[in-house]
């Protein structure tokens, strides 16, 4: 008996495929022609996903059919592709990412995410690929301050899987839960869901090679940091404080979030934020409206770095409201500030990864 592959193909169309209801012919399924070496024969049959429930059962039913049809001495051999590849495994997630900084603060209101934002704006000014993520899944702010409130990201198929296209603006790649929910309506999940989201932004997205990402991460210690630290190797945490005693109490609890024995992620140093404020028509006066130098105290009592004392100008708040942060105005007091904050940024990670072994994963262990 001679085989040849209309044979194979015409057995092929007696199987049904259930995830199309058509034949694995219609459904487009066979992935190159059968190869035949006498009585035995080779096919590939491409799937969707690897954890395609119908897998197994179309395989047998790919072999009996050819059994059936042809006969049961033809030796079959079925192959299996995908194509969507599986989500790669913690551990092994952005693997182009050089150095992944995650910007805290121990409580609210104390301009954690406009540091993030300009300091990310700030390294890529200083010619860096940078990314930035932001984690604050109940309060994202990222789309307003970069004035991309009505983009919405679009997917893109790359090496074997759908992946989410990062909105890129003043060179920074950025992501935000902001871009798929209604900005008008309370995000009301649990916490599964929200880390859930999370891990999608960070795993199911194209973010390429960065020197740089910026993890934008929520005011306290919660699901989002567990989750942050559980999924990625941290390079080293940035804090962010205003001079108040209440701000620096909060931020001391940051800092140990970080530093106790089962996360060990390096603090880069501290950034004091609101440090004094300065009337525009007055740009050489500072008024110490919420206490002087709190954070430069607590940054040598801890023997961490002062990374960066940021001014308080009406600008700040303006430019972050409309959407061209204060880091794209070099020229400004607040944007040679984060200027030089990234710069600061760039010096202390390089001495980090120079003196300190990369940080691990923060592992659970289950009972």
């Amino acid at each position: 008996m001679t085989l040849y592959p209309k044979l194979i193909t015409d057995a092929l169309k007696t199987v049904i495929y259930p995830g199309t209801k058509k034949n694995l012919i219609d459904s487009e399924m066979l992935a190159d022609q059968p190869r035949i070496d006498g009585m035995k024969v080779t096919i590939i049959l491409q799937f969707p996903r690897e954890t395609d429930p119908f897998l197994k059962s179309t395989v047998k039913a790919a072999e009996a059919a050819i059994h059936y049809q042809i006969s049961p001495d033809v030796e079959v051999t079925v192959k299996t592709e995908f194509k969507s590849k599986p989500r790669p495994e913690v551990g092994h997630l952005l693997p182009d990412v050089k150095n992944i900084i995650a910007v805290s603060s121990g409580k609210g209101g104390v301009g954690k995410s406009t540091v993030s934002a300009n300091l990310a704006i700030a390294l890529a000014k200083l010619g860096y690929k940078v990314g930035l993520l932001d984690c604050d899944i109940f309060g994202p702010s990222m789309p307003k301050m970069f004035g991309v409130e009505d983009v919405r990201p679009y997917a893109v198929h790359k090496d074997g899987r759908d992946l989410i296209e990062p909105v890129e603006k003043y060179g920074v790649k950025m992501l935000s839960i902001g871009f798929f929910v209604n900005p008008d309506t309370a995000t009301l999940w649990r916490g599964g869901m929200a880390t859930s989201a999370l891990k999608q932004l960070i795993a199911d997205a194209d973010w390429g090679a960065l020197d740089y990402f910026i993890l934008d991460t929520p005011p306290g210690t919660s699901d989002i940091h567990l989750t942050l630290l559980q999924t990625l190797s941290i390079t080293g945490a940035v804090i962010v404080s205003t001079p108040q005693k209440v701000a620096l109490a909060d931020a001391r609890k940051g800092i140990d979030m970080y530093t106790n024995d089962k996360v060990n992620v390096p603090i880069l140093g501290l950034v004091e934020n609101m440090a004094w404020f300065t009337p525009a028509e007055l740009p050489e006066n500072k008024y110490y409206i919420f206490g002087k130098e709190g954070c430069k105290n607590l940054a040598k009592e801890m023997d961490v770095p002062l990374l960066a004392q940021i001014p308080l100008v009406q600008s700040i708040c303006e430019s972050g409201d409309d959407g061209a942060p204060a880091a794209m105005d070099t020229a400004s007091i607040t944007g040679q500030a984060f200027i030089n904050l990234a710069q600061a940024v760039v010096t202390v990670t390089n001495r980090r990864n120079k003196e300190k072994p990369k940080t691990k994963i923060v592992q659970v262990k289950t009972k």
